[in-house]
């Protein structure tokens, strides 16, 4: 779950717009509208409430651009329509804008469900200009305070589990913080301090000499991750290829790249039988590398023992991995992820279907990764029910962009649903 924060925007609140065209298209639905006067409501036009926005808002002339934007994203349906208005609202409450007139507008035109959120930073009732200092940080903990609010999710707990696992280097613990998405530096007002953040936003600050190393080894353990390794990279793929995130600098403006001086791809390494020990052991498998080229090294993060090996010294990583000149981008990799392929079948029918659909994209077959999670009850709902409507009528041309029928060679029909990421066979 991610939020961000749009450039504020001038007294004509091109968001309003913005969102009235998503509607329009069919890739929008107006989901909530708070703080509104009686005359104002989901029949009104665009303008009359840009209108009220913007006469909210002229009576402070020193707000030059009074309008807040804000769009919270999930990962591909992990929250629905319904869900995703709940979040908006209650971090409107935590950004201090819950009396403030909003509107929430889902939106369903990329893989990931998203909400935008349109509003004034005027007052509503003093006419003062909404305290907007360090907004991005600020939305980062509003987010957090409201997904712990709405589903029990706390950082700090999460944050003390993973500073009490056994490491035996700062390295290490760098490691560890960076893949559960933290980051540990330098606290430049304490130089024998560290600050430990998330999403930009410190979650704790530490002494040196409270971070404890233990450099004793867990020889019982090791042997017992070391047979895992050897047993399981002779049932899954141990082919490594290369990921690059180019999301980021693809998402700037000109203006905003000229600004940068750093414009690096990030570069990760992935490999099916990495995911498949993360998943069925808790087994999670880190590797190093210099800019680009291939990795050096590895460490290997027990999660079911809270230790931290380094990798060689639990195998060789050339014994355990083939590395491969080949490589895909981040987002058409967590795409592939996130399909539920339960058997060769399913495979290798999804493979011809990319091929055929993304000739530009080289995908080969061990990038596609088993994965026999179930998809929740609503999006299996939600697959069922617009499939056989597509069965029923293949005029509907959303429906054709989403859904592909293709027979298997076992004589089945087969499913692909490409907004859900689900292949399913003819029951």
């Amino acid at each position: 779950m991610i939020v961000k924060i749009m450039d504020p925007a001038g007294p004509s609140f091109p968001g309003v717009n913005y969102n009235d065209k998503k509607i329009d298209k069919g890739t929008g639905e107006l989901m909530l509208m708070k703080n509104f006067p009686s005359f104002i409501n989901e029949s009104s036009s665009k303008e009359q409430v840009r209108n009220y926005l913007r006469a909210i808002s002229i009576g402070n002339k020193k707000v030059l651009k009074p309008q807040f934007h804000a769009m919270i994203s999930t990962k591909f349906q992990g929250h629905s329509k319904e869900e995703l208005t709940k979040i908006a609202e209650n971090f409107m409450d935590e950004m201090k804008y819950g009396e403030q007139p909003f509107i929430v507008v889902f939106h369903k035109d990329t893989d990931n469900n998203h909400a935008h959120i349109v509003s004034t930073r005027v007052d509503k009732q003093t006419g003062k200009k909404i305290n907007d200092s360090y907004e991005k940080l600020k939305a980062q903990k509003a987010l957090s305070l409201t997904m712990e609010k709405l589903y029990g999710q706390k950082p700090e707990e999460e944050l003390e589990k993973l500073l009490n696992y056994k490491v035996s280097s700062l390295n290490q613990l760098e490691t560890l913080l960076n893949r559960n998405g933290y980051k540990i530096g330098k606290n430049t007002s304490d130089e024998n301090s560290f600050n430990i953040l998330k999403n930009g936003v410190n979650q704790k600050s530490i002494r040196g000499d409270q971070i404890v190393f233990d450099n004793s080894k867990n020889e019982i353990r090791a042997k017992q991750i070391k047979a895992i390794l050897s047993k399981y990279k002779e049932l899954y793929s141990n082919k490594v290829f290369k990921v690059e995130d180019k999301r980021h600098q693809e998402s700037m403006l000109p203006k905003e790249k000229l600004r940068e001086n750093d414009l690096k791809i990030k570069i990760g390494f992935e490999s099916e039988l990495q995911k498949k020990l993360k998943d069925v052991f808790g087994i999670d498998m880190v590797f190093h590398h210099t800019e680009d080229k291939n990795p050096f090294g590895y460490t290997v993060i027990d999660h079911k023992t809270g230790e931290v090996y380094k990798g060689s010294d639990i195998m060789k990583m050339n014994e355990v991995f083939e590395f491969t000149p080949d490589k895909l981008d981040k987002k058409t990799f967590e795409i592939l992820k996130d399909y539920n392929i339960r058997s060769q079948e399913t495979k290798k029918l999804l493979l011809e279907f990319f091929k055929k659909n993304n000739p530009e994209t080289e995908i080969k077959d061990f990038m596609l990764f088993e994965n026999r999670g179930k998809k929740d009850l609503e999006t299996y709902r939600k697959v069922q029910f617009e499939v056989k409507d597509f069965i029923r009528n293949q005029k509907n041309t959303n429906d054709e962009k989403n859904i592909s029928i293709t027979k298997g060679e076992d004589g089945k029909l087969y499913a692909v649903h490409t907004r859900f990421h689900y292949i399913g066979v003819e029951s």
